[in-house]
C-alpha cells in the first residue's frame, strides 16, 4: 500500500471518528435534555401548597380519575402553566438566538436590546386604553399589540446601529431604550384608577401565573408555526454564521433573510411578552449553554435544542419562584435574572480575554 493510500485511509477514519463522537455528544445532550423536561414537568406537577403523590398525579393525567379538587388543581392550574412555561420559555431562547445570529453578537437578546421592553410598553397602553372604553383583549390582540412594540424597538434599534458600528455601544443604546420603555409603562401603570389596570403591575414584571388552555392553544399556534419556519431558514442561517459574502454565494438574499430574522424574533419575543411579560437573560443565557454543551453552533441542532433548553430552564426557574417563599410568589423576572446574568457575566470576561 502506497503512502498515498495510507494517508488517505487515515483521514476517513479520522474523519469517522471524529464524526463519530460528534453525533454521540449530540445524543447525549438531547437525551440529557429529554430527560430533565419530563422530569421537571413531574416535579412542577407535584409541588406546590397542595401536594399530590406522584402515583395520583399519573392517575389523574392519563386516567382522567381522582379527587375533582386534585383533577382542578392539575388540569385547571398546574399544567397549563407548566405548558406555558415550557412553550414560552422556548421561544424566548430562539428569540435570543436569532438576534444573536443577526447581530453576530452573543450577549444581544430580546431584553437586553430593550425590545421585550417595548412591546410590555405598546401592550399596556393598549390594554389600558381598550378596558377604560369597557373592552377586553383578545390573545390575539395581545400578541400583536407586543409584535409593534417590538418592531418599535428593533427599529430603533437598527437606526442606532447605522451610526454606531460598536457593538458596545449598540447594547448601552438597547439598555437605554429598555430603562425608558420601562419608565413609561411603570408611570402609566402607576397612576392607572382602574383596578384591573392596577394589577397590571405585576403582569409587567414577569409571570406565567394564571395562564389557561386558551392561552396554551393560542400560544402553541404561533409558537408552533414560528418554530416551523425557523427551522426552515437554518440552512441560510448557518450559511449567514459564515459571513455575509459567504451567504450570498450560497444564494441567500441577504436584504430578506435578515427581515426575515427580525420579524421571527420579534413574533417569539412579542408571544412571550403579551402572556407572561418581560423575561430577562433567558434569551442570552440559554443558547450559550446548549451551544457550549453540543460545541457546535450548527442551526439544525442548535435550534431544536435551544428550543427544549429554553422550557427546561424557565420551567425550573417558575418552580423556584412558586416555591421559594411560598404562599408568596416571585417574579419570573427575579429567578431568571439570578441563574442567568452570572452566564452572561461569564461570557463578557471570557469574550474579553479572547480579544487580548
Amino acid at each position: 500500500m502506497s503512502q498515498h493510500e495510507t494517508d488517505k485511509n487515515t483521514a476517513v477514519l479520522t474523519f469517522r471518528q471524529e464524526n463519530f463522537r460528534r453525533r454521540s455528544r449530540y445524543i447525549t445532550v438531547f437525551a440529557f435534555l429529554a430527560i430533565a423536561f419530563c422530569v421537571i414537568i413531574v416535579v412542577n406537577i407535584n409541588s406546590g401548597n397542595v401536594h399530590i403523590p406522584i402515583p395520583r398525579i399519573l392517575e389523574i393525567l392519563f386516567k382522567g380519575t381522582g379527587d375533582s379538587k386534585e383533577v382542578d388543581i392539575i388540569w385547571r392550574i398546574r399544567l397549563p402553566r407548566i405548558l406555558m412555561a415550557a412553550m414560552l420559555g422556548g421561544a424566548l431562547s430562539l428569540s435570543g438566538f436569532l438576534l444573536q445570529t443577526f447581530f453576530e453578537n452573543p450577549i444581544a437578546g430580546p431584553f437586553v436590546l430593550g425590545i421585550s421592553s417595548g412591546a410590555k410598553m405598546v401592550v399596556a397602553f393598549t390594554m389600558i386604553f381598550l378596558m377604560a372604553k369597557g373592552i377586553t383583549m383578545s390573545s390575539y390582540s395581545l400578541i400583536l399589540a407586543a409584535f409593534i412594540g417590538s418592531l418599535i424597538s428593533i427599529g430603533f434599534i437598527l437606526l442606532v446601529a447605522k451610526r454606531v458600528h460598536n457593538m458596545a455601544a449598540l447594547l448601552v443604546a438597547g439598555i437605554m431604550v429598555g430603562y425608558i420603555c420601562s419608565a413609561v409603562t411603570d408611570f402609566v401603570v402607576t397612576f392607572a384608577s382602574d383596578s384591573d389596570i392596577v394589577n397590571l403591575h405585576g403582569w409587567s414584571l414577569g409571570s406565567f401565573s394564571g395562564m389557561s388552555w386558551g392561552n396554551v392553544q393560542i400560544t402553541a399556534i404561533v409558537v408552533g408555526v414560528t418554530l416551523f419556519l425557523t427551522m426552515f431558514f437554518s440552512k441560510p442561517i448557518g450559511a449567514y454564521q459564515l459571513g455575509e459574502a459567504y451567504a450570498q454565494s450560497m444564494g441567500v438574499n441577504i436584504k430578506w433573510f435578515r427581515v426575515a430574522l427580525i420579524l421571527l424574533s420579534s413574533i417569539f419575543s412579542a408571544t412571550v411578552t403579551a402572556f407572561a411579560g418581560p423575561i430577562s437573560f433567558v434569551g442570552i443565557a440559554v443558547p450559550f449553554l446548549i451551544k457550549g454543551a453540543l460545541g457546535t453552533s450548527k442551526p439544525l441542532v442548535v435550534i431544536p435544542a435551544t428550543f427544549i433548553g429554553g422550557g427546561v430552564f424557565c420551567m425550573f426557574c417558575d418552580l423556584i419562584a412558586r416555591l421559594a417563599f411560598a404562599p408568596l410568589e416571585l417574579n419570573i423576572s427575579t429567578v431568571t435574572s439570578i441563574f442567568g446574568a452570572p452566564v452572561v457575566i461569564y461570557m463578557m470576561i471570557n469574550r474579553r480575554r479572547g480579544m487580548k
